[in-house]
């Protein structure tokens, strides 16, 4: 039997994470093209974003709470083991701060984006990805909170001075495996009678949550092999936020 990861770390390798993978990878490769100079990236996670946005830096600091990063790094590329926030790291020491679909996962929100703010040199910018709240299915107990485009907006207003606000969407294909998505955990959460899922604390609810959502993705690829395989970067893009998209895809300048 295949073993059973959380549906929050995503695999290449695993073809029914392929619908979400796709949509991760597309913030990594958009914001390669942005960034230069020294780079900090908050949240590791699998280490997607090395290969990606290395080339692109002067140097690269990739920082996550979980254990350090065991492949082989490029020579420009540190990986140091932090919770956030504080970002333990001097002010103004970089050009450019990512973090993708980590800020839903902080407690203390408004402090983590003083502190970016802080580590980031004038003119400086962040680069931020996170779920768009009203596309999200069910609740999500690895969450603290999900965000609207206004909500973020507001947040980012507290440490900088101007804010780019784009939406990460999907075409005809993507939309079309989201509808079975949604029928999906529909039909799951009709057993759901007392609402428990907004009733219960978050992390009662995890391991649920993880094992509920992994064997959906599962039966999803076995009922919609080709669909989910054939998912590929380009079906999502990254323009005008609506209600439709996926994520939130902000920039803000220091």
């Amino acid at each position: 039997m295949a073993k059973m990861h959380t549906a929050e770390r995503v695999s290449r390798t695993d073809a029914s994470d392929n619908y979400v993978f796709q949509r991760s990878i597309l913030a990594y490769h958009h914001a390669a093209g942005l960034v230069s100079g020294d780079v900090l990236e908050i949240g590791t996670g699998m280490g997607y974003g090395i290969e990606l946005i290395a080339p692109a830096a002067k140097h690269y600091t990739t920082i996550d709470k979980n254990k350090a990063y065991d492949a082989t790094l490029p020579h420009n590329v540190e990986f140091r083991k932090m919770e956030v926030p504080p970002i333990d790291f001097e002010a103004e020491s970089f050009d450019y701060v990512i973090s993708f679909q980590v800020i839903e996962h902080i407690k203390r929100d408004r402090k983590f984006i003083k502190e970016i703010s802080r580590v980031l040199r004038k003119g400086g910018k962040f680069i931020v990805s996170t779920p768009n709240a009203p596309m999200s299915l069910t609740r999500n107990p690895w969450h603290i909170r999900e965000y609207t485009e206004s909500q973020l907006c507001q947040l980012l207003a507290a440490g900088f001075t101007h804010i780019e606000a784009y939406g990460v969407n999907g075409n005809e294909k993507i939309m079309q495996y989201y509808e079975q998505n949604r029928k999906s955990v529909e039909r799951i959460m009709r057993f759901d009678i007392f609402d428990l899922q907004h009733r219960l604390p978050r992390e009662v609810l995890q391991l649920p949550y993880d094992v509920m959502n992994r064997l959906n993705r599962r039966r999803l690829l076995e009922k919609n092999d080709e669909l989910t395989r054939s998912i590929k970067m380009e079906d999502y893009s990254i323009g005008e936020i609506c209600r439709e998209s996926f994520d939130l895809y902000f920039i803000a300048t220091k």
